[in-house]
């Protein structure tokens, strides 16, 4: 073998050194990173651009959060469903997913008709939820719709209101998927920070 056949040609020599490069290998990392944040506030974005809103009855406590201050807990008046809803021949068992269909009321209020574990029989607008406990009249569900951040200092004024005064106003995308956008107190918006 001569010397000449052992040699790299400069391009070859390139291309090795950039694919080795430091460089790029914290590159890539960083980029990974950045798609594992921006994942999960994508599905938020999606939900909250294409969802329909509903205005859902609540019954709020107040705790705090030490990293994000005020906010107040939701305890949705559709958390406690009469099982009676379950659709003809479905049973509702503790961890199902389930998908409850939503009419408005005379009032605006988005009220159940409808438990179903087939997002296609709920209806236009069903939310998604899971199943935390069932009895032979009441079903328990959970919809992740359970705490909205307030501005601080502005949590223990909505602790101390008339529950009756205080509604959800929720986006639902097509697929049952949902998150909270604003606090109305007596019809008019709270005011919040909340962006997400």
């Amino acid at each position: 073998m001569t010397s000449a056949s052992i040699t790299q040609s400069p391009d070859e020599t390139t291309v090795r050194s950039f694919w080795q490069s430091p460089w790029l290998k914290w590159g890539i990392l960083a980029l990974i990173q950045l798609a594992l944040i921006a994942i999960p506030l994508a599905d938020r974005l999606n939900v909250q651009m294409t969802g329909t809103e509903v205005t859902l009855e609540v019954r709020p406590i107040d705790p705090r959060d030490l990293l994000r201050g005020d906010y107040v807990i939701i305890n949705l008046a559709i958390t406690r469903l009469d099982a009676g809803l379950a659709k003809s021949g479905e049973t509702l068992s503790s961890g199902d997913k389930i998908y409850v269909g939503m009419d408005p009321d005379g009032d605006g209020l988005s009220q159940p008709t409808l438990i179903t574990a087939n997002r296609s029989v709920a209806g236009p607008l069903a939310i998604a939820g899971i199943v935390r406990s069932v009895s032979d009249t009441t079903a328990v569900v959970d919809y992740d719709l359970d705490a909205f951040y307030v501005p601080e200092g502005t949590g223990l004024e909505i602790e101390r209101m008339d529950s009756s005064r205080i509604r959800l106003v929720a986006r639902v995308a097509d697929d049952g998927r949902s998150l909270p956008v604003r606090l109305l107190v007596d019809g008019q918006p709270f005011k919040s920070e909340q962006a997400f």
